[in-house]
């Protein structure tokens, strides 16, 4: 996970500083959206000098691409739980627990719906989750392919980065309207997902036997 500015890894003072950091500007984030955040109020919700949030992030654009990098290291953990194969019938199955999983860091995660869905305008934060979601997309895409036996997809398109962020466009609406995912525009969400998959993928898919899937 790279959360400071730095390539070197920080010792263990520097990261127990750094994560007071990321975590007092999760808790204002949460509260209070992008646009109030700054790295005084960090500071003084960390109880510590806004110098030494300067040392480990620059600008609060960097202290929200650290974020940004926390909340895709959640879906991405979300993807490689394991998955029960003999519980699926088919791909829609496999795209809605994958789907779910992600809905509910959402639902309890309120700095990641800020991040993610609120409209901030941020382009420094917009682009790190446009190369997350194609990470992500990659990710999907050897989980689908180790449970399904997946068709020739293009190699100029990322169909399952695309489908999410499709999906997350729907969602989206819905913290704008309602500042949260509703249940009723969760559902379009996973029909937005499912429908762009089933451009490229048929409705029925050979299922890979237990053994290869391990």
């Amino acid at each position: 996970m790279t959360r400071p500015v730095t390539t070197r890894k920080p010792r263990a003072g520097s990261q127990a500083r750094i994560d007071s950091i990321l975590d007092a500007a999760r808790t204002l984030l949460a509260a209070n959206g992008v646009a109030s955040l700054s790295i005084y109020l960090v500071a003084e919700r960390a109880q510590i000098p806004p110098s030494s949030v300067y040392h480990f992030f620059a600008s609060v654009p960097a202290l929200l691409e650290a974020l940004t990098a926390d909340v895709h290291s959640a879906f991405r953990a979300c993807l490689q739980a394991p998955i029960a194969h003999e519980q699926l019938n088919s791909w829609r199955d496999l795209s809605r627990v994958v789907e779910q999983r992600m809905l509910s860091i959402y639902s309890v995660d309120a700095a990641a719906r800020q991040l993610i869905l609120a409209q901030h305008g941020l382009t420094e934060v917009t682009q790190a989750d446009r190369q997350h979601d194609i990470e992500l997309g990659h990710l999907m895409h050897e989980v689908f392919d180790r449970h399904f036996q997946l068709p020739a997809l293009p190699d100029d398109v990322d169909v399952f980065a695309l489908a999410m962020e499709l999906g997350d466009r729907v969602y989206a609406r819905s913290v704008q309207l309602h500042d949260e995912i509703t249940p009723r525009l969760a559902e379009e969400g996973l029909r937005v997902f499912d429908a762009y998959l089933g451009l490229y993928l048929p409705p029925y898919l050979p299922k890979r036997p237990l053994a290869e899937t391990h």
